[in-house]
């Protein structure tokens, strides 16, 4: 299917890795301009040399999304290089394990500059853009948001603004024709969450033990299928679609996980 992204300038938070480095790759192969931001050039540029390597149209831009001034910044930096944004994926975060008994209020909003403030900022200094384009933002979220998990209560809550502001942003971007959309991750597997399950006591065991629970076909979902409804989210064959959360997860959130060992 041709998802009509040609030469779109599509900006991906978070680009270098994981869901982010998917992301980026697959829109370079619906032939879009991928831009990734992120905090490490030479990250970056793993990414960006092999797309551009492959036949695709990638650049990088660096900068520390949890400074605000660094979110102004690096929009100013991508605007100056290419004359437009047509699109925008808040994916940059991290699960950072700042829970309310052994939390704080430092750490607390430290954790929220860095998984929801800037999908803010990003989403208000690109806006003047993505309304002459009449672009599209994708939102990428947790199901820490919904279900909770745990210790965790800054990702948490980063995340219930993450889906509150997809609605919100849906409601008040109607008049410029700019569609907001999140994908819900769950059980997703990255090298983040390898590096993560490797923490654990019996790594492999916990491993197995959560896939079991993963009701369609008890398998982790892939990166790659989180970008394939990115890029369907951003492009025009999803024109009717906007302030929706969408789950891509296996059914791991809404259905019955008895139904994983049925």
């Amino acid at each position: 299917m041709n998802l009509n992204l040609k030469d779109k300038v599509i900006i991906i938070t978070g680009g270098a890795k994981g869901i982010g480095k998917a992301m980026a790759e697959l829109f370079a192969k619906e032939e879009a301009i991928a831009v990734v931001v992120g905090r490490k050039a030479a990250d970056n540029l793993i990414v960006t040399d092999a797309i551009n390597a492959n036949g695709g149209k990638a650049f990088q831009f660096v900068a520390e999304l949890a400074q605000p001034e660094e979110c102004e910044a690096v929009i100013k930096a991508i605007i100056a290089q290419f004359g437009k944004i047509d699109g925008l994926v808040n994916n940059a975060g991290v699960n950072d394990g700042v829970g309310l008994e052994n939390g704080n209020y430092e750490d607390f909003m430290s954790s929220l500059h860095k998984n929801v403030v800037h999908y803010y900022l990003m989403a208000h200094y690109a806006l003047p853009e993505l309304i002459k384009s009449k672009g599209a933002i994708v939102n990428i979220t947790s199901k820490t948001g919904e279900t909770g998990q745990g210790n965790t209560s800054a990702y948490a809550a980063a995340n219930g603004g993450r889906n509150a502001l997809t609605r919100e942003w849906a409601v008040e971007l109607l008049k410029y024709g700019i569609r907001v959309n999140a994908i819900m991750v769950a059980e997703c597997w990255t090298p983040a969450y390898e590096t993560w399950i490797e923490t654990l006591p019996n790594a492999q065991e916990k491993l197995a033990e959560i896939t079991a629970k993963i009701p369609l076909e008890n398998r982790m979902t892939t990166a790659e299928e989180i970008a394939n409804m990115a890029a369907f989210l951003m492009s025009d064959k999803s024109s009717h679609t906007t302030g929706q959360i969408i789950h891509v997860d296996g059914g791991y959130v809404h259905l019955d996980r008895a139904l994983a060992n049925a």
